[in-house]
């Protein structure tokens, strides 16, 4: 991988992270029409180093909601915030219990062609415009705007919470958008849009960044056998910094999209991809 190929997929991780069109189905295709020679676990690796760039715009551009969430989560402060903190602890058990259980399952997907991704991005759409046709369309209707409904809705239980998790557990395949998976499971449940919009960019943070110690644990036992090593470390390193910036962009994006309902144009956008990758699979 040069740099300009690590430059593109930063910039196409970043996109996709947060708008939900799949950021690791779209890595797949720009894997594949760059000519990439990845195996499965080169690709999952470079992949989690391109997540934890995101997570860290995440933790940039939500910066006022994550500070007090840790301050009250690390002096068990038992308000509010203490609870959000313990319902993305609980939303990160399934996708946990996946990542250690099926990891050499889910490494096969990646790098394996395009016609999962195709099948994934077409899932993906489904669910995107389920979750309009069935509260967010139902919702503007009845209050009169985009807007105002955005408030509609209930805040998110433990109940919901877990289930969300569940959904961002299935979405570890590539194809599946993670944001979207989840974000429509929330409001499919009767969340607030805002809100659930919020716990989807939250509670994917544990978990990538386990994933990356896990990664620079197996760096520093076997330094040989990582991405880093085959790939290199100034195309890691712009990639890095690509999706780093382009996903703080795209989160403050993201988050209005949300609120004015607008995640029906995705669907449309993830089918056509969807049935693209399927034809020339």
């Amino acid at each position: 991988m040069d740099t300009l190929q690590a430059l593109i997929m930063g910039i196409v991780q970043g996109l996709a992270e947060y708008l939900p069109i799949s950021s690791s189905g779209h890595l797949e295709i720009c894997r594949d029409l760059l000519g990439l020679d990845l195996s499965g676990a080169e690709s999952l690796e470079f992949e989690v180093m391109l997540h934890v760039a995101t997570v860290l715009s995440t933790i940039v551009v939500l910066w006022r909601e994550f500070a007090p969430l840790c301050v009250s989560f690390f002096t068990w402060r038992r308000d509010s915030r203490f609870y959000y903190v313990l319902k993305i602890l609980l939303s990160c058990i399934p996708v946990g219990i996946v990542g250690v259980c099926f990891k050499e399952t889910i490494e096969g997907f990646f790098g394996g062609g395009l016609g999962t991704v195709g099948i994934c991005l077409c899932v993906t759409a489904a669910l995107l415009a389920l979750s309009y046709f069935t509260r967010t369309r139902g919702a503007n209707a009845a209050a009169g705007s985009a807007d105002a409904g955005a408030e509609r809705g209930r805040d998110i239980s433990w109940l919901d919470a877990f289930v969300i998790g569940c959904a961002q557990a299935i979405a570890v395949l590539p194809g599946l958008s993670r944001s979207g998976t989840t974000i429509a499971t929330g409001i499919m449940l009767g969340d607030k849009r805002a809100a659930v919009a919020r716990f989807s960019f939250l509670m994917v943070i544990i978990p990538i960044l386990g994933e990356a110690l896990l990664d620079l644990k197996d760096y520093i036992t076997e330094p040989a056998a990582t991405a880093a090593a085959s790939i290199g470390a100034l195309p890691m390193t712009v990639g890095f910094l690509a999706a780093f910036i382009t996903g703080c962009a795209a989160c403050r994006w993201m988050l209005d999209i949300v609120r004015r309902g607008r995640l029906v144009w995705f669907a449309a956008y993830c089918l056509a991809v969807g049935v693209i990758c399927i034809i020339f699979s």
